[in-house]
């Protein structure tokens, strides 16, 4: 679609016409997450859906989150209209990089759960290591199984379900290796809370009823330093609203693009 500074093809879905909404997904998404949300938008607005480096396997390893805040940079210049920014999980951090980046370039953000890193760790301490030990002895179920277990926290049996169901899934075994690479960007980036102080863009910080407890700190802590900030919790949805409450999260979506009009 176009090119960054760095050279790098960057891709996205372009679908709709409209006011443009950029979508940043999360982690192990191949651009594929959101296709749901999307098409419900689609019908009101042009929504982008950047297919992020950090998960193309067609493109090396590893990749930092100023790698895709280039990307996102490069759609900017490319569009060259402002928009309204979604991110999700991880892609919400690398969302507030891109406020940070390009001040002037959003209309709002829409930001679901980013894990920031906080006066709380991500992730029980030794998990980093742990999940990059299981990828580098070729277990990238297990990997993943720590990985939910230990960052996300979600309870240990439902973690382990997922390594089971794994082998049947060589779409996403495939971007394991990713997302441990995901999370060891996220820990290298560190305490960003006083560069998104500075964050004049409005934002709707969004997070789930039914998500882990850390997660809703973390959007208490941004919650305390951005000036420019309202909150938003989908009462019956976890960290996957994107997949499981698709109509419920595209409404708050094109609500609050509404209001940035």
């Amino acid at each position: 679609m176009t090119t960054a500074s760095d050279g790098t093809d960057v891709e996205a879905f372009d679908e709709g016409s409209g006011p443009i909404i950029l979508v940043v997904p999360p982690g192990m998404d191949d651009g594929s997450g959101y296709a749901r949300v999307a098409a419900t938008l689609a019908d009101r607005f042009r929504v982008l859906r950047l297919r992020r480096r950090q998960y193309r396997l067609d493109l090396p390893a590893p990749v930092t989150i100023a790698d895709e805040v280039r990307d996102i940079e490069a759609l900017v210049r490319a569009v060259d209209e402002q928009m309204l920014l979604v991110g999700h999980s991880s892609g919400a951090v690398v969302a507030l990089e891109a406020l940070v980046a390009m001040p002037h370039a959003f209309i709002g953000a829409v930001l679901y759960e980013p894990p920031v890193v906080t006066d709380l760790p991500l992730g029980e301490p030794g998990a980093e290591a742990a999940t990059r030990a299981a990828v580098d002895a070729g277990k990238p179920g297990a990997a993943l199984a720590i990985f939910l277990r230990d960052v996300v926290r979600i309870p240990a049996a439902a973690a382990w379900l997922t390594r089971a169901a794994l082998p049947f899934m060589p779409k996403y075994k495939a971007l394991v290796p990713r997302q441990i690479d995901d999370l060891s960007s996220l820990i290298a980036l560190g305490d960003r809370r006083d560069a998104y102080r500075g964050i004049a863009t409005p934002v709707l910080l969004l997070g789930g009823g039914k998500s882990p407890s850390h997660l809703a700190a973390r959007l208490d802590a941004l919650q305390e330093i951005l000036p420019h900030c309202s909150r938003a919790v989908m009462p019956s949805q976890g960290h996957t609203a994107n997949t499981q409450g698709v109509d419920e999260l595209a409404k708050i979506i094109a609500r609050y693009a509404e209001t940035r009009d």
